[in-house]
């Protein structure tokens, strides 16, 4: 009620939905839902890479366009400014795919540079949709090693729900000022006239789907939803069993502190787990200075011994669940674009709980001895939280 109420976005049912334990089997499934798209494709992500990964999704792009397909690539310039050359968007274009760059860096001249397009987007025809923690990068496949083993997890659904995801592409696709000829009409992406979607499942030959309540979801900084928090928040003060995150980063705020610890005061099992090699050293600091208050509470940590955990899921009673992009720290649920989907009553809940189950046998406990427990140590964490909303 509340996504719907306040954000406009609908649960819908019976729509098959696949989660995926990994990346690279989210990305296999990309690739084979892309080869068999018809009228469009529309993909939205924080950072694409130029190198093996993107190549095989770039070579299908160019068949499918060749096919007449219209073909739409949108990336956030901070995101990828490190992986592409400055002609990337020049050179999609000139192979027929559309592109455009979200929130260009211009150091001084821009107010928004803090406001970057986290979401993780593919669209094909409307009927197939996937979102998730990963880029279209090397190393969220594992193609590359820079921190150990990289651990990502994605979700592909089917049906009308798709609709929301196509409409939150258009959403910032459109939000891109310019040259640039906006959309007039959403109706003829979002009203799925091309085919029936049990059959299109069933086409792409899903495996472990489940047929039930779905609702993906948007967060936005401009208004005054931070709906990200608001989604997480709610969960944990649903949770009478067991509430199970996996984050890359633990930046919380007051509030999600308080509705942690009050779950735990209500005998919920609290598990989080994070990663034990970082990818940024000082987010990983005041990650850890945000151990100590929790672990005191009875809430469990757990570190990701093979290396970078950069899923962002929450799975709850085995009744509720979310996938996507939100991260648990400020720039996430406060700065960013962001998505997910909300998972509900069905087999897929189950799947993000076995695999949480699996991962936490390649974990180290964190014990409050490990923290920074010091005179020194405790006003070095108490300094670090309050820089919390700058990382």
């Amino acid at each position: 009620y509340y996504l719907q109420e306040k954000s406009g976005f609908p649960v819908y049912a019976d729509c098959p939905i696949t989660y995926y334990d990994e990346a690279y089997k989210g990305f296999e499934a990309q690739k084979e839902a892309l080869k068999k798209a018809k009228h469009f494709i529309f993909m939205e992500y924080f950072a694409i890479e130029q190198a093996e990964a993107w190549n095989q999704v770039e070579k299908i792009l160019v068949e499918r366009v060749k096919a007449g397909v219209e073909v739409r690539v949108f990336y956030d310039d901070i995101g990828s400014i490190a992986f592409i050359n400055g002609d990337f968007a020049k050179h999609l274009n000139a192979l027929g795919i559309q592109c455009r760059i979200f929130n260009p860096f211009m150091p001084g001249l821009n107010f928004f540079l803090n406001n970057r397009d986290h979401r993780k987007i593919m669209v094909i025809d409307g009927l197939v949709g996937f979102t998730g923690g990963y880029n279209m990068a090397n190393e969220y496949f594992n193609l590359t090693h820079p921190y150990g083993y990289w651990k990502d997890t994605g979700v592909q659904i089917t049906g009308l729900a798709v609709r929301s995801l196509t409409a939150t592409f258009l959403e910032n696709w459109n939000a891109v000022k310019g040259n640039d000829i906006d959309d007039a009409d959403f109706g003829k992406y979002l009203e799925q006239p091309y085919a029936d979607p049990h059959a299109m499942a069933e086409e792409i030959g899903e495996t472990g789907q489940s047929r039930a309540y779905v609702q993906p979801y948007a967060d936005r900084p401009m208004d005054n939803e931070h709906v990200g928090e608001e989604v997480y928040i709610s969960l944990i003060n649903k949770a009478t069993r067991y509430c199970w995150f996996v984050t890359p980063y633990l930046i919380l705020t007051d509030e999600m502190v308080h509705a942690i610890r009050l779950a735990k005061k209500r005998g919920v099992d609290v598990r989080i787990i994070t990663p034990h090699i970082p990818d940024k050293r000082s987010v990983f600091e005041v990650t850890k200075a945000h151990y100590p208050p929790l672990l005191e509470a009875g809430v469990k940590i757990y570190e990701y011994t093979p290396g970078f955990i950069y899923a962002k899921n929450f799975v709850v009673d085995g009744r509720y669940a979310t996938v996507g992009t939100v991260n648990l720290d400020y720039r996430s649920l406060f700065l960013h674009f962001e998505c997910g989907a909300l998972l509900l009553y069905n087999s897929q809940v189950i799947a993000l709980r076995d695999d949480v189950l699996r991962t936490l046998p390649e974990c180290r406990e964190v014990q409050l001895a490990d923290c920074r427990t010091s005179l020194a140590g405790t006003l070095l964490d108490s300094v670090l939280r309050l820089l919390s909303p700058l990382m």
